[in-house]
């Protein structure tokens, strides 16, 4: 009995039933239009913005999904230096991380260059520009010269996932799946086609390491490709991460499987769909924060003023925990409280915050008239 599909006669070709993904598939579609439809209503700095929240959270979850932390600050550093957004007080990056946003960049940002072999090695130097993961060496920048199996669990009670394909057929395996993702964007649903891209890369398992987040780099090329669009907006893989072990549950079910893979595509299609209703979600708070200060345009606040309340802007709607109280606005500014008590009250009675109500003695505030600025991004006027 044939252990996984890309032993079988059959494979590559994977299948599915179309008319169980139709209507998701159509779902997503409109989600995908009415959010790419709110970005154009942004302007430059605000785009860019938008951009850089989506590919911070990108890095830090692909990494996670492996089991690496990233140091969120080092990340947010590289982005910016890479994106000309001021860097002031940010701790530098180390050369992986450099690396990592450097690789997600280069799959979007021009995504209309060819992917070829010399590229994905190149990826994968800048993944691990020591020439090792963890305490081991690997192969750095060429395909693996290893068998190579996904295991889990502690060192003797391993359990064997997934045997990938040996090293003497990467050549052929690889050159092919190229040649399919260079000829299957006029042929095919780009969503489906990004979804497929990632289960068969991840399947050769080309690489000694790294072969997780240079696949989800390639679904996030090629949903580029699909929405045209040289910058992303969401995160994909933090939909991964929250569903981590359905995301090796469902990978490892449709490699052992006959090549039917409508399981993972109605998988991927909904995470794709959750990516964008977060992405929503931040673009209203982005949208938010324009708004707001160009209401108050004219409205004079000191710079304590100005940092606590673009604190409360950059949290988001009720995600500032608590509110802002006065001890919490005497530790940001590092002033009194007699002058955190003036200056809260200068801002509630130039209508930029306002108490939160039931908030008992220990008063606390929030940002005015928030719903009354929110826009409906699913619906720009």
């Amino acid at each position: 009995m044939l252990q996984c599909f890309w032993e079988c006669q059959d494979w590559p070709n994977f299948r599915w039933d179309s008319e169980i993904l139709l209507k998701p598939l159509s779902d997503v579609r409109k989600g995908q239009y009415g959010f790419l439809r709110a970005i154009e209503e942004l302007g430059f700095e605000d785009n860019l913005n938008a951009h850089a929240v989506a590919l911070e959270e990108d890095a830090i979850q692909t990494a996670a999904i492996e089991g690496e932390r990233l140091d969120r600050q080092g990340v947010r550093s590289s982005i910016a230096n890479r994106l000309g957004i001021p860097v002031a007080g940010l701790r530098g990056a180390d050369r992986r991380v450099d690396g990592l946003v450097e690789v997600l960049l280069d799959a979007t940002h021009n995504y209309e260059r060819p992917l070829d072999k010399e590229r994905l090695c190149c990826w994968h130097t800048k993944l691990f520009p020591l020439g090792r993961s963890g305490l081991y060496d690997i192969t750095m920048g060429a395909w693996r010269v290893t068998p190579m199996q996904v295991v889990s669990g502690a060192y003797g009670k391993q359990k064997t996932h997934f045997d990938a394909p040996p090293p003497e057929r990467l050549d052929v395996e690889m050159n092919s799946f190229l040649d399919w993702l260079k000829e299957s964007r006029a042929n095919l649903d780009g969503v489906i086609r990004a979804a497929l891209a990632h289960l068969r890369f991840v399947t050769i398992h080309p690489f000694d390491d790294g072969n997780g987040r240079l696949a989800r780099a390639v679904a996030d090329m090629a949903l580029a490709q699909d929405e045209n669009c040289d910058r992303r907006y969401y995160s994909l893989s933090s939909q991964f991460m929250k569903e981590r072990s359905v995301y090796y549950n469902i990978l490892e079910k449709t490699q052992k499987g006959n090549g039917d893979c409508t399981e993972w595509l109605l998988w991927f299609i909904k995470c794709l769909n959750s990516a964008i209703e977060e992405a929503e979600a931040t673009l209203r708070d982005i949208l938010f924060k324009a708004k707001f200060w160009k209401r108050h345009v004219e409205t004079t606040v000191n710079e304590r003023q100005r940092k606590v309340l673009n604190a409360l802007l950059d949290a988001g709607a009720g995600k500032f925990e608590g509110g802002l109280t006065t001890r919490k606005y005497v530790s940001m500014t590092k002033t009194s409280r007699a002058t955190a008590w003036r200056e809260i009250e200068d801002m509630i009675r130039k209508k930029m915050i306002r108490p939160l109500p039931g908030s008992g003695r220990n008063t606390a505030y929030e940002i005015e008239d928030r719903l009354a600025l929110i826009l409906d991004i699913k619906s720009p006027q």
